[in-house]
């Protein structure tokens, strides 16, 4: 046998060296089995080139059989992958082409209904990518209802863990998550309510090295975070690759949102909070409380502007601060400026 298999490898490798195709090679193997199979069969028993090769058919016949074995599942592997590839593929080509199942269609048959939206603002969503920082306060209940409403592609960005304490207001996170990454959490929820969304889950945090890079993936970016660092990186960062900025932030009983949008004339983040306050004077929610539904209702709001801004329905808050006194049931609305020496925006025409 050791004969055999040294003459099968001999012309593989001449057909290596001559440029032969796999197929081709295979052949070649293929019919050095047969004429070894061949003599086996035909010859007598004790005849020198059989007991070379030998010495028995049995032998070969099970060494056939076990590579028509691997033959048959490497071709259904390769078949089952293709259908795999096409299937994505088709996918791909549906999401970029915006078109709906009838289920989709169902789904968002009240969207569909709506003047401002319609079917064509139906299709700007699932074309469309939006990065949420933060799977906390004000990004659970945004990043619920951009699931919710089919926007194509979500990204979440977050390295934090669900916690005992945040199940109080961050209701895309359950009792069984405490201890999961809210990325995860935050995706498992989204794709179980809506398996039409891609949801692209970042478990890190997001740093000057990465955000530019990260921003030019999406179409627009919502803020949730709660610290001063990052929501000036973020509307930097922003600013710098030409993305719109919701931002939200809350305190106790009220919220606010606006949408910073420089290179559509409107101000950035740092136009209207020049520096961060004085330590002590913007407690953290886990300093200074909050009451659970509001950011619920401020992220809610977040999601809503997105949305606009997407499907080009109504007036968003480019320019002008929402917000909203929970504890006495008030809502304001102040204008907002861009300040010629900001130094983020000020530069832009």
């Amino acid at each position: 046998m050791l004969l055999v298999f040294a003459l099968a490898g001999f012309l593989w490798g001449i057909g290596l060296l001559v440029g032969a195709s796999r197929g081709v090679r295979l052949g070649m193997v293929g019919m050095l089995f047969l004429a070894v199979l061949l003599a086996q069969l035909s010859l007598p028993d004790g005849h020198a080139l059989r007991e070379a090769t030998g010495g028995s058919p049995a032998l070969w016949l099970i060494l056939g059989g076990f590579a028509c074995i691997v033959a048959l599942y490497g071709r259904g592997v390769r078949a089952l992958r293709r259908r795999a590839v096409g299937a994505g593929e088709a996918v791909a080509e549906e999401r970029k082409a915006g078109m709906f199942s009838d289920s989709e269609l169902e789904r968002y048959a009240r969207h569909i209904v709506l003047r401002e939206i319609g079917g064509p603002g139906q299709k700007r969503l699932k074309q469309a990518r939006v990065l949420v920082i933060g799977a906390g306060g004000l990004g659970a209940p945004a990043l619920q209802y951009l699931a919710a409403a089919g926007v194509g592609t979500i990204g979440v960005i977050d390295d934090d863990v669900v916690e005992n304490a945040n199940l109080q207001r961050q209701v895309i996170h359950r009792d069984g998550d405490i201890g999961t990454a809210k990325v995860f959490s935050a995706q498992k929820a989204m794709v179980a309510q809506n398996p039409n969304v891609v949801v692209l889950p970042y478990h890190r945090r997001l740093s000057e090295e990465i955000a530019a890079e990260l921003f030019a993936e999406f179409d627009l970016v919502l803020d949730g975070t709660d610290n001063f660092e990052t929501r000036y990186l973020v509307n930097r960062v922003a600013v710098s690759v030409g993305k719109p900025l919701i931002s939200g932030a809350l305190s106790q009983w009220e919220g606010q949102l606006s949408v910073f949008d420089p290179g559509e004339g409107g101000p950035c983040y740092q136009c209207i909070f020049p520096q961060a306050p004085a330590e002590g004077l913007a407690p953290s929610c886990a300093e200074a409380g909050v009451i659970g539904p509001l950011p619920g209702v401020i992220g809610s709001m977040m999601a809503v502007e997105a949305i606009k801004l997407i499907t080009g329905a109504g007036a968003v808050l480019r320019g002008d601060m929402l917000i909203y006194d929970a504890l006495y049931g008030e809502t304001r609305k102040i204008g907002l400026k861009r300040r010629a020496e900001c130094p983020v925006c000020g530069g832009l025409e």
